[in-house]
């Protein structure tokens, strides 16, 4: 085994060691403070050691990685079906397990002050700090694993205990009502999603013979087998990466603890769906149809997440439908053909992403409130804070230099390809529509986080009792160590050796004189970067105008009556419960009846009428015995005479 594979390997080892072993750490003492707590030190140290070694070892895989590796072993053998032990790495993959690692650190570094009880505190929250810290590292350890599998069956054991640890850690405030409401809908929510994964990747190793990644993308599947295979999977990418209509449960998983949300919404659970799209992407790239179905689905979610954000009170939901939104990017770009604008933007959006969650934390934390409403006037009294804020909310509107700007624009030249020049393998009106929603989600987004700004940071204070200042070390420095990627990373788009990890072959278009970029780098800077900029300006110009008028006021008002539509998301919610959730109760509550008075009234109708007819064989019994002692005893006494009687003649 090769020291690249080895470290492969041991990625997603090390936190799930970590993991395993941080389960059996007793719950902390309900009495006890923080600094005399053990077991919370324990689960701490084991926590941070469990991601920085991630981190350390993802790291070493990148500098080490010269070309696409792959090692297995056969698992299990059913018949002609093989399933493999094994790892397949190439540049994406490590740079993937770097961004979910690092993110990792931080939240584990960050939630030791975010998740602290002190002596006086009134609320009980953290003698579950050790199953927290636990379940943070096994749902590392199952993103990593997605992302290093070679093969298809462990890429799924993967992709299902990310499933129950967001169930556990989205619950993880259990006293709140919301909190355990919200990881059972994101749990049964993307269980729809998942039995479609599930199928899907059956029909594709049964096709193939083997459920090994290599043999299921070299194997020549038939068009129906390939197109069926791959509305399935995207079933399950719908349900993990809340793309429509299986997003819902992504805005209400805010119930959670605030690094959680960054957890989710950055480095692993969201960005499953659309990192295993670029793992089969061959497969995808060969079926127009499901690349067609995959671009009306990101289209719609791009605005969906979008409008949505605009009419939100709670910082966290406005963030979490910006993460919709965001996903719409990514799988746009996966469905106009360009792969590496998905990954490019993927990577962006966990460092800026993950910025804007532990900096709504710390807000959330001085303030005491998630509502904006409530917020106001913290530029002064939070001045690193601002800053770091300032810097995500302009990479994720797109605002030049920052990160967000390159990767998305990224994701619109592609679409801009797809729809002027046929680039890719769906419909020319695939990229007229990814892109039109891309430009459209450009303003959008632009208003929304110009709001968002001037909500929580200018202004007058709306919670004047408060004292709001500056996190502590613990909380600042995982902030200020994400602010750099954020405002750096997509600079590395630029041709070099980052941008040819996630791409290792030559545009078609590579003497388009259009483009001032060479072409091997992740960056296109054409004459239509004008466009994005001008609706960036446009919607934040918007935001600010309306403010200026009165910075009391929330600009959001500006929406008249579509803000309460905005704000309820269109009511989507509302139409699965009708359509979906109360048909399944009834069907439900329909079936318990059966089985309570059907079922189980049969088999105890049974028993009951047995038991009737016994007692009354018994009573007839009981009842009869005298007689049957006075009809034996005469006939003996006849018997006796008779045979007396004889005996005499």
């Amino acid at each position: 085994m090769s020291t690249t594979t080895l470290l492969g390997a041991l990625l997603p080892v090390v936190p799930l060691v970590a993991g395993l072993v941080g389960l059996l750490l007793p719950p902390a003492a309900r009495g006890a403070t923080t600094d005399r707590d053990t077991s919370r030190r324990a689960a701490i140290a084991l926590g941070v050691a469990g991601a920085a070694g991630a981190l350390v070892l993802a790291v070493a895989l990148l500098v080490t990685l010269d070309a696409p590796t792959e090692s297995s072993t056969t698992w299990i053998r059913f018949g002609e079906l093989t399933v493999t032990l094994g790892v397949r790495l190439d540049g994406a993959a490590a740079l993937v397990a770097v961004a979910v690692a690092a993110v990792a650190l931080a939240v584990q570094v960050y939630s030791v002050g975010y998740l602290t009880r002190g002596p006086h505190d009134d609320t009980d929250v953290d003698h579950r700090y050790p199953p927290y810290a636990a379940q943070i590292s096994l749902f590392t350890a199952a993103m990593l694993l997605v992302v290093v599998s070679g093969d298809l069956i462990m890429l799924l054991v993967g992709w299902e205990v990310m499933g129950i640890c967001s169930y556990l850690l989205i619950a993880h405030d259990r006293w709140l009502p919301q909190a355990p409401a919200a990881a059972q809908k994101a749990f049964l929510v993307t269980r729809v999603g998942d039995v479609g994964f599930l199928l899907g990747i059956a029909l594709l190793g049964v096709s193939a013979g083997s459920f090994r990644i290599a043999d299921v993308l070299a194997h020549d599947h038939g068009t129906g087998t390939l197109t069926a295979a791959g509305l399935l999977l995207l079933a399950g990418v719908a349900g993990k990466s809340a793309q429509f209509p299986l997003h819902t449960w992504l805005p209400d998983a805010m119930a959670g603890p605030t690094p959680i949300s960054a957890l989710i919404h950055a480095a692993t659970m969201v960005a499953a769906g659309v990192y295993a799209l670029t793992r089969l992407w061959p497969l995808f790239e060969a079926t127009p149809t499901v690349l067609a179905v995959l671009g009306v689905m990101a289209s719609v979610t791009l605005l969906l997440g979008a409008f949505a954000a605009t009419a939100q009170d709670d910082i966290k939901r406005v963030l979490a439908w910006s993460t919709v939104s965001q996903l719409g990017y990514m799988t746009g770009a996966l469905a106009v053909g360009s792969p590496p604008a998905a990954l490019f933007h993927l990577l962006t959006h966990a460092a800026f992403k993950a910025l804007l969650f532990l900096a709504a934390g710390v807000v959330i934390h001085a303030v005491g409130t998630a509502a904006m409403s409530r917020m106001g006037g913290l530029r002064h009294s939070m001045p690193v804070t601002f800053w770091c804020t300032l810097i995500g909310l302009g990479a994720l509107a797109g605002v030049p230099p920052l990160s967000g700007f390159w990767s998305k624009e990224g994701v619109l030249a592609a679409a801009e390809g797809a729809a002027l020049h046929g680039d890719g393998a769906a419909p020319a009106w695939v990229g007229w529509l990814v892109w039109l929603a891309g430009l459209v989600g450009v303003a959008v987004t632009a208003w929304y986080a110009t709001r968002l700004l001037l909500r929580t940071f200018f202004g007058t204070t709306r919670t004047p009792l408060t004292h709001p200042h500056d996190p502590p070390a613990l909380l600042r420095w995982p902030v200020l160590a994400l602010a750099v990627p954020a405002a750096l990373l997509g600079l590395a788009g630029f041709p070099g050796w980052f941008a040819t990890q996630l791409q290792r072959t030559t545009p078609s278009d590579a003497e388009g004189v259009s483009d001032l970029m060479p072409p091997d780098g992740l960056i296109h800077l054409t004459p239509t970067v004008l466009l994005p900029l001008a609706l960036l300006l446009l919607g934040a110009g918007l935001a600010g105008a309306g403010w200026r008028r009165d910075t009391a006021a929330d600009p959001a008002a500006a929406l008249g009556p579509l803000r309460p539509v905005f704000a309820r998301a269109f009511r989507l919610d509302d139409v699965q419960h009708t359509l979906v959730v109360r048909p399944t109760t009834a069907l439900a509550r329909a079936a318990r009846v059966a089985d309570e008075r059907v079922v189980d009234g049969a088999v105890t109708g049974t028993g009951r009428g047995a038991g009737a007819l016994g007692g009354g064989l018994a009573t007839l019994h009981r009842s009869a015995l005298p007689r049957a002692v006075v009809a034996v005893l005469a006939g003996a006494l006849l018997i006796a005479l008779a045979a007396t009687l004889i005996g005499a003649m």
